[in-house]
């Protein structure tokens, strides 16, 4: 968090009261400069271009207040809040991408000033033209690997139930194939999860690993084993997503969820945007 004054905040190109959130960074031109006219960012603010080093950065005014270290400690706390920033924060990434490279920022990166905005761009122009080549052409594939034991049991035969010792001991005897089921699910889905990286080796440019997601993060049953990306080239992108959709066909408890094609979130967070007076989680 910079600790200089907000006094700065309202210098040219934004509003008094008003902090620059930072969506993505991408070379100078009409692309991004049509796309800022015409498209929202959160809260339905308007969209402006700030450029710097021969980069754009798509920018909207924030309320400081609401965005200021305090501010976004408290809307990242209300899920519902933080859904409503990152889907608009990504629409914008989205559609950027959709009209030329850029590079996402992560999500709430806030400046006191488009000043700053613009400072950064040029400080960082290095870094981030090289990684603008590196990322051109290329999409990212998420592939979640899950294990799931109750779609791997077979059906239980109809039975006369036990009474007495002999329902303790069916108990059991349910208890420890309940913990077999999942001790394959788990191993099988580890299996699958280095297969498909095997898979995704020969075609990809660069590999993520993310922390496995759970509890409501978590986008379907089971149990999350493994949440990767891919860097892919664009042209090779369909080919290997059915390819890695087919990994799980047929393997019972485990299931492999692939999305995409994105902006290349994962990848283009390599180089960080320094100096911002905030940012919220990754």
């Amino acid at each position: 968090m910079n600790t200089g004054p907000h006094a700065s905040v309202g210098a040219p190109g934004g509003g008094i009261g008003e902090m620059s959130y930072v969506y993505a960074v991408g070379r100078a031109g009409p692309a991004l400069d049509g796309l800022a006219a015409r498209l929202p960012g959160v809260d339905g603010r308007p969209l402006r271009p700030v450029e710097g080093g021969g980069l754009c950065a798509l920018v909207s005014g924030v309320p400081s207040d609401t965005f200021s270290e305090q501010g976004l400690t408290a809307q990242m706390e209300d899920l519902d809040r933080l859904e409503a920033v990152a889907r608009a924060h990504h629409a914008v990434v989205d559609a950027a991408f959709a009209e030329t490279s850029v590079l996402p920022m992560r999500l709430a990166t806030v400046y006191l000033d488009d000043a700053r905005v613009a400072d950064m761009l040029v400080r960082q122009r290095s870094e981030f033209r090289e990684l603008l080549v590196r990322l051109e052409g290329h999409v990212e594939l998420g592939v979640k690997v899950y294990a799931d034991p109750r779609t791997a049991a077979a059906p239980a035969p109809a039975a006369v139930t036990p009474s007495g010792a002999g329902a303790g001991r069916a108990y059991l005897r349910q208890r420890q194939a309940q913990q077999r089921d999942s001790q394959d699910a788990y191993r099988t889905a580890s299996e699958l999860a280095a297969r498909a990286a095997r898979l995704a080796e020969g075609v990809a440019a660069s590999r993520a690993v993310h922390r496995p997601q759970q509890g409501q993060l978590a986008s379907r049953p089971g149990v999350n084993v493994a949440n990767e990306a891919y860097l892919v080239p664009r042209e090779h992108t369909e080919q290997l997503r059915r390819e890695l959709s087919a990994l799980a066909e047929d393997v019972p408890g485990v299931a492999v969820e692939v999305t995409g094609p994105w902006a290349p979130y994962s990848f283009a967070t390599a180089v960080t945007a320094e100096g911002a007076d905030g940012g919220g989680p990754r």
